[in-house]
């Protein structure tokens, strides 16, 4: 049988790749990306020339039969990448770790960057225990899956798009109160790296201000 390592790659800045994450690129037979384009960089910067092939959120249903068909009948070892981080946290990855894992096919998960962690630690609030909330969804179920979190006393993170933080940060506030604890990160180990603490309504105020720009990871305090 072939195998699959799942590989993260930097959030942002290209000096965060491991050097295993490197070799793993370079000897693999193939690198499913996301994008094609946005790895084919990160490769390009790297000199490696490992075949490519695409794997993201529209195609992984109508592709993983076929991928682990592959692993089942080769020896090929197939490396996973995501844009930025590590695969199957909040990008796709989860179903064909599921669909190997449940074909006797050996996956291998190489630790590295994601975003949530340095967030989590600069944010100062508590990240002994933690959950990871991920994208909310942007319409139906947005409110509901808030106010299930109205209860929780663990430090709660989130991710979300610029378009979407001062709203997020007013749901959160009418959730959880004005005076909540929180930490709002954009564009993690990136030149324009920014991290504001402060209440829920001082941050909002904050990004009221100034435009919202780049990717974000939202902090907030437990009850």
């Amino acid at each position: 049988m072939g195998k699959l390592i799942i590989v993260p790659t930097p959030v942002g800045n290209l000096e965060d790749i491991t050097l295993r994450a490197i070799k793993v690129l370079e000897n693999c037979d193939l690198i499913l990306a996301e994008d094609t384009r946005t790895s084919g960089k990160l490769l390009k910067h790297l000199e490696i020339n490992t075949p490519k092939r695409s794997y993201h959120l529209h195609n992984e249903h109508k592709i993983v039969e076929q991928l682990v068909e592959e692993l089942a009948h080769t020896d090929l070892t197939f490396a996973l990448v995501s844009d930025a981080g590590t695969p199957a946290i909040s990008d796709p990855g989860f179903l064909l770790v599921r669909a190997c894992i449940e074909h006797d096919i050996e996956v291998e998960t190489l630790p590295g960057a994601t975003a949530f962690v340095p967030a989590l630690v600069n944010s100062g609030l508590p990240c002994d225990r933690f959950v990871f909330e991920g994208f909310l969804p942007h319409k139906k179920g947005r409110k509901k899956r808030i106010e299930a979190l109205v209860e929780e006393t663990k430090t709660m993170i989130f991710y979300e798009s610029p378009y979407r933080v001062v709203k997020a940060l007013k749901e959160f506030s009418e959730a959880f109160g004005e005076e909540r604890k929180c930490s709002v990160s954009r564009e993690i180990t990136k030149l324009y790296e920014e991290t504001v603490r402060g209440t829920l309504t001082e941050v909002r105020l904050h990004f009221e201000k100034k435009a919202p720009k780049g990717e974000f990871v939202i902090v907030v305090e437990g009850k």
